[in-house]
């Protein structure tokens, strides 16, 4: 492994991110901020939501804009890299195994992952008047979930970006992406689809499901939530689940 060459292109990436960080923060925030300020502030003021609604909402948004970030940053470049403009060429070139090259982009997009969900966090609660001591009342947990969380957007940005054609991007976030938000419980908890069973047990192949519950119970643990365990132990097998399928998707495709 070539340590120079990882930090190096590590670096590369972070400078492009530097460079499109406006576009970047407006196309993965720009959505759940208008959820947190619809429902968030909107509703729950006028008094057509409970008030409470805010702070079952926030954890889901931390959610959904840490996981959406961490997808696009890696599979969009992927794409791009792999069909439009050939860079990856230029990087398969470089002295080092295929899979690190792979393993570069998921730290790359970990940590833009990470900067949304820092930027999120506070900012959803300005907007809807949460106090940080609620917000920050579990910070171990939340510590711990935000690499887990950002490891699993990163890991399927990944997959997808090896899995997806340039012209099947669109269908990429209708069939995929749109669907795992609605049923990712970032709007409502898990108990809440008690009445509906099949829906409640099938949602639970959603990654993003134990995401928001996971963030749930960090952020407003008196909210019904799943068990704190439960919710890491499942991101862990997703995250190795997704970065092995990326690992094997990456080399086929670099060497395909």
């Amino acid at each position: 492994m070539n340590w120079k060459t990882f930090v190096a292109l590590l670096r590369r990436d972070a400078h492009v991110a530097r460079r499109n960080a406006k576009a970047l923060l407006m196309q993965t925030l720009f959505q759940p901020m208008m959820f947190v300020l619809v429902f968030g502030r909107v509703m729950t003021t006028s008094g057509f939501m409970p008030p409470e609604y805010k702070l079952l909402l926030l954890p889901g948004i931390v959610a959904i804009s840490m996981v959406f970030s961490g997808i696009w940053s890696v599979a969009m470049p992927l794409i791009a890299e792999f069909q439009f403009t050939r860079e990856i060429e230029d990087r398969l070139l470089a002295p080092m195994e295929i899979e690190w090259l792979a393993i570069e982009k998921v730290v790359a997009g970990m940590v833009q992952a990470l900067v949304a969900g820092l930027i999120v966090i506070p900012l959803a609660s300005l907007i809807m008047g949460s106090g940080w001591q609620e917000v920050l009342a579990q910070p171990l947990l939340l510590t711990i979930l935000a690499p887990l969380v950002s490891f699993l957007a990163a890991a399927m940005g990944l997959t997808l970006g090896c899995s997806v054609g340039q012209t099947q991007v669109g269908l990429m976030f209708s069939l995929v992406v749109t669907p795992m938000i609605m049923f990712g419980c970032a709007y409502y908890p898990w108990s809440a689809l008690a009445k509906f069973p099949l829906m409640q047990k099938a949602v639970l192949i959603n990654p993003l499901v134990y995401a928001s519950e996971g963030f749930r119970s960090a952020l407003a643990p008196h909210f019904p939530h799943l068990p704190k365990l439960v919710s890491l132990i499942v991101l862990v097998g997703f995250d190795a689940l997704f970065l092995a399928v990326g690992l094997r998707q990456f080399r086929k495709k670099a060497i395909g």
